[in-house]
């Protein structure tokens, strides 16, 4: 099962996974976010919806997301551009989407604000 993870990560922590990767070691699929507030902002409800609907599908037209998603074409094209923009979703040379994982893992820990 292919996953990606989605994090809350400092830049230092970004390039810590890179320079391991650059060293042959695995990280795992990694979309990495400044703040929570940014995650938040990033993955609305709806694009959450959307990303289960696409979730170990094939490539697809933003219509054929739409579709599936019982929703709005206009409004299912941008939430696709915001999360092609996030690197979350991948667009292939013939114009379709996908979400190339069969799982999510969200992973930070909130804690007191100082």
């Amino acid at each position: 099962m292919r996953t990606l993870t989605l994090s809350i990560a400092s830049r230092d922590e970004v390039s810590r996974r890179a320079l391991a990767a650059f060293e042959g070691t695995d990280q795992g699929s990694y979309v990495s976010f400044a703040s929570v507030d940014l995650l938040w902002k990033v993955m609305s409800p709806k694009r959450w919806d959307l990303l289960k609907t696409m979730a170990g599908q094939e490539a697809m037209t933003i219509r054929e997301a739409a579709r599936r998603s019982s929703r709005d074409v206009k409004a299912v094209h941008g939430d696709v551009h915001a999360l092609l923009d996030a690197g979350i979703l991948e667009r292939g040379a013939d114009g379709r989407v996908s979400f190339p994982y069969d799982a999510i893992h969200v992973d930070f820990t909130l804690t007191q604000a100082a």
